[in-house]
Parts: structure tokens; C-alpha cells; sequence
């Protein structure tokens, strides 16, 4: 590979002696080299410009633009800082060829010319910019192999992702299916959510706490906020009138049983964000601004952003949609009541982007309307 390399090598001479080019181009010719020669250092560059240059053989003293200058501009372009560099020094230069080699010169030649040192030293250069070509080939190789098994990853994950927040919502809708009247709750729930934080990231407030990612973790979490019905008894679950104070306590564990549901996941599968978004709005969404929500009765900030927004969505659903025990409420009638709530049930900044956003929520609610 070495010798078929050399023999294709493209040798560019710098000399503003005519003699001096002549000579060194028959030479590299015998050796199996081409050449191309200039007289000065404007004309190398042009050539470098327009060529595929392996090797320059450059001049130090030279009119215009001397070696030192064309030198620091090769070193300085991305595009030919690779291409190796060997000084022609006379026998009194030996000073500034040791300059030259600190500006990053591979190698110099002194005249007059040595054909032994001229082929060794033009033979190593050369088999050093071959292995520096083939380092950055096999480089090159892996940054696209890399790509392709990043891109192959990451549609795993994305296949393997779709498929769990598939079951985690089938999950969700069994446990809707035990009241038979929520219908397309769910739906609704995840398309409020989004709309409502959409909404808030746009306020200064939320610039650095509501981002896409928080944006797609409560769309897909949201459907998790009722999980842990699954621990509530079909007779107080489905129960058609109010529950006396013994099952009240009973229904208020669901948050509860789902954040603790959740948590054992998130402890065998622990960092993902889904799973821990997950966790918040299934255990606080049920709580006020004002502290007397449930189950922990916290108040404020103190209640997760997501289980804020959610709670706003639980509620307008639930108003807006029939019950066993009640008929839907027109959309003035639903607005009138989380007015009301605003600082006490609400957080004001979900209920501002709620009003906000009304039209989304009417577009949403007929849309995902319940089945007959």
C-alpha cells in the first residue's frame, strides 16, 4: 500500500530559482513522483487552492512572500494543515529551518541536494500523511457508524417507548373501564395537559421549568393520574350516590396506592422521567392550592407543577361531562366554577392559561367525545 501510495503522490516544489525546480522535478520523477512546481509563494497557494497536493517542498528565501509566511498560512487553513511541509535550507539556514520545524514543518532538506536523504526524507513524510489519511478515514468510518447505530438506538428506544406507554395506557383505560361512564376521559386528560403547559412555557415564570420534554412527559403521564383505582372497591368506585365518610377515606388512598405503584418501577427502572412525572400526578393531583386538598394536604408551590396543571383538566372534564349522578355542564358554567377556585382549588397561573385557552379545550371536548 505504501509503495502505491508514494508512486500516486503529488509533490508540490516552492523555488524561485528556476534550476533549483528543475531539478528537484526530474528528480522526483525518476523516484515515480509527479510535481508541480512555483516560483513563488502566492503561486503555491493558488495551486494548493486547485490541487491535491501529498508533500510541499518550499523555499525559504523567496521574493514576496517568503517560506516562513507561506508555511504559517498552510498551518493556518483546516483544509491544508495536513499536508506535510519540508523546508529547503541552505548549509547557513540550519537556525531558521529549526523555526520552521517549530511552526510545523515536518523536515527539512539543505542544499545542495542528497538523492539518498532526498528519498528518505520525502519517503517518510509521505508514509507519516498515509497513516494520518487512514487514521482519519477509519475515524471518519466510526463517526458513521456511530451515526447509524445512534439512529438504530434510538428508534429501538423509540419503538421499545411507543410500546410501553402503549401498555401503561391500556393499563390506564382498564382501570377508567371499572366506571363506564368516563369514556374518552383519558384522551381528553393528556390533550388538556398539553395544551395548558404549552401555554404556560410561554410565561417568563416557566421559561426554565416547562420545556418540551415536560411538555411530552405530562401528555403521556397524564393517563396514569387514576391508577391507583385499581385499589378501590367496585362498590365504592361505581357507587351511584355519595359515599359516607368510611369510604371516602377509602376512595382517597387511590393516589396513594398509584404513586406507590409507580415508584416500585421507577425503583427497579429508576431515572426515567415519565415514570417520576408519573409518580406526581398520580399522588397530588387531588390537592388544593389553598392545602386543603388530599392526601397530604399540601398547599401552594408546594403541589407539583404537573399535578397543578392536571388537576385544572381532571376537573373541567368532570364538569363537562355526564355523570350517573349529575348532567354535563355547559362550557360557561364549568368556567364560572374554576373562576371561582382560582387560589383556592387552582393555581392562578393555570387558571389564566386555561381562559387562554379556551377554544383549545372546546376543540378538544368534541373531538374526544364520550361514546353513546
Amino acid at each position: 500500500m505504501s509503495a502505491d501510495y508514494s508512486a500516486k503522490a503529488t509533490i508540490l516544489v516552492v523555488d524561485d530559482n528556476d534550476m533549483n525546480r528543475d531539478m528537484l522535478s526530474r528528480r522526483l520523477e525518476r523516484e515515480g513522483y509527479q510535481s508541480v512546481l512555483a516560483e513563488d509563494g502566492y503561486m503555491a497557494l493558488d495551486l494548493l487552492a486547485s490541487n491535491s497536493i501529498d508533500l510541499v517542498l518550499l523555499d525559504i528565501m523567496m521574493p514576496r512572500l517568503d517560506g516562513y509566511q507561506v508555511l504559517g498560512r498552510i498551518k493556518a487553513d483546516p483544509r491544508l494543515h495536513n499536508i506535510p511541509v519540508i523546508m529547503i535550507t541552505a548549509i547557513d539556514e540550519i537556525d531558521s529551518t529549526v523555526k520552521c520545524i517549530e511552526l510545523g514543518a515536518e523536515d527539512y532538506l539543505p542544499k545542495p541536494f542528497n538523492p539518498v536523504l532526498l528519498r528518505a526524507r520525502i519517503g517518510a513524510s509521505l508514509e507519516k500523511k498515509r497513516l494520518h489519511d487512514m487514521e482519519a478515514e477509519y475515524r471518519e468510518q466510526v463517526e458513521q457508524n456511530n451515526l447509524v447505530l445512534s439512529d438504530r438506538v434510538r428508534e429501538q428506544v423509540m419503538e421499545i417507548a411507543s410500546a410501553q406507554l402503549g401498555a401503561i395506557f391500556a393499563m390506564s383505560k382498564l382501570a377508567e373501564s371499572r366506571d363506564p361512564e368516563t369514556g374518552e376521559h383519558l384522551d381528553r386528560m393528556r390533550e388538556y395537559c398539553r395544551v395548558l403547559a404549552k401555554k404556560m412555557q410561554q410565561l417568563p415564570k416557566y421559561a426554565d421549568t416547562i420545556d418540551q420534554a415536560l411538555v411530552e412527559n405530562i401528555y403521556a403521564a397524564s393517563p396514569l393520574h387514576d391508577i391507583g383505582k385499581v385499589g378501590v372497591p367496585d362498590a365504592i368506585l361505581c357507587k351511584p350516590g355519595k359515599l359516607t365518610s368510611d369510604e371516602w377515606i377509602i376512595m382517597k388512598t387511590h393516589p396513594i396506592v398509584g404513586a406507590e405503584t409507580l415508584r416500585e418501577v421507577d425503583r427497579q427502572h429508576p431515572g426515567n422521567a415519565f415514570v417520576q412525572t408519573g409518580i406526581e400526578i398520580a399522588e397530588a393531583h387531588h390537592e388544593k392550592w389553598n392545602g386543603r386538598g388530599y392526601p397530604f394536604g399540601l398547599a401552594g408551590e408546594k403541589i407539583p407543577l404537573v399535578a397543578r396543571i392536571l388537576a385544572l383538566g381532571d376537573v373541567y372534564d368532570a364538569l363537562t361531562s355526564k355523570r350517573c349522578y349529575k348532567e354535563a355542564f355547559a362550557p360557561d358554567d364549568a368556567r364560572s366554577v374554576i373562576l371561582n377556585d382560582r387560589g383556592v382549588h387552582f393555581d392562578p397561573d393555570v387558571v389564566d392559561a386555561f381562559l387562554a385557552t379556551e377554544d383549545e379545550f372546546a376543540r378538544i371536548r368534541v373531538e374526544y367525545q364520550d361514546s353513546e
